[in-house]
């Protein structure tokens, strides 16, 4: 359960390996969480991440293996976790992959692998996650989307489109959860450098690992469904979503 100052005490990162994703672990440690799981498809290549989290305050962190191209998996994946470790508080997606933009349209199996990857694996594992924190009756699934799944656009469209499709459906996720106790926070990132994003021009509005992870604690605060990061892209994209289309294909960012 959420500790007295209303701050989740056990955390689950599908996508132990994101740096998004470990910038908001720690920002949880910060403030009192104490057992974490983290999973990825090579739990060996966790440990330093594990160890920095235990460095930081953690009690407990233990690495499991997750494979979000097997769908199929899932549901007995997350069982064995709350099984083992018991009620999860928070519950963090922050898996995916960006691709290559021109091997995905020179290459269907290359686009299908970012789509499974970004919306069918991850909205797979949140029907499993929502299953069991609505049956303990409590709990907050986090969810990194992202801007570019706004207003999908012609430079990057298979990642926008894999994008666009997860928040749509983590938005219904989140409405169907009303009255539960299970809320759900989706997280839309601007571009943020990282091991995904090495090698790519910054785009305006850039923002860090950790300025995301200010920002999600803001709205677990606050009770907020969706978050922006930075800030200023929720009144950006606002434009954006009503340019005409002839404009909006001239956009270069």
């Amino acid at each position: 359960m959420n500790d007295a100052f209303a701050s989740p005490q056990s955390v689950l990162v599908l996508g132990g390996g994101s740096d998004i994703g470990l910038a908001i672990t720690r920002a949880l440690v910060r403030r009192r969480a104490r057992r974490v799981v983290l999973a990825g498809r090579a739990p060996a290549d966790l440990k330093p991440a594990a160890d920095e989290l235990g460095a930081l305050g953690a009690e407990t962190v233990e690495r499991v293996a997750f494979d979000a191209l097997d769908p199929e998996s899932h549901g007995a994946f997350v069982d064995s976790v709350f099984d083992h470790h018991g009620d999860i508080d928070l519950a963090l997606v922050a898996f995916g992959v960006l691709g290559d933009q021109e091997e995905s349209e020179r290459n269907p199996a290359a686009a299908l692998e970012v789509l499974r990857t970004n919306f069918v694996g991850a909205a797979s594992v949140c029907l499993a996650l929502a299953r069991r924190l609505r049956a303990q009756g409590h709990g907050t699934l986090v969810v990194l989307s992202s801007v570019a799944g706004e207003r999908v656009r012609a430079a990057n469209f298979v990642y926008g489109a894999s994008k666009a499709g997860l928040d749509g459906f983590c938005q219904g996720l989140g409405d169907a959860l009303v009255g539960t106790g299970v809320r759900v926070l989706i997280v839309r990132p601007g571009f943020v450098p990282t091991k995904m994003t090495a090698g790519r021009n910054r785009a305006p509005f850039s923002t860090t690992p950790e300025r995301v992870a200010e920002v999600v604690m803001r709205g677990l605060e606050t009770g907020a469904d969706v978050v922006w990061a930075p800030p200023v892209l929720r009144w950006v994209m606002a434009v954006a979503r009503h340019l005409p289309r002839a404009v909006f294909r001239r956009l270069k960012a």
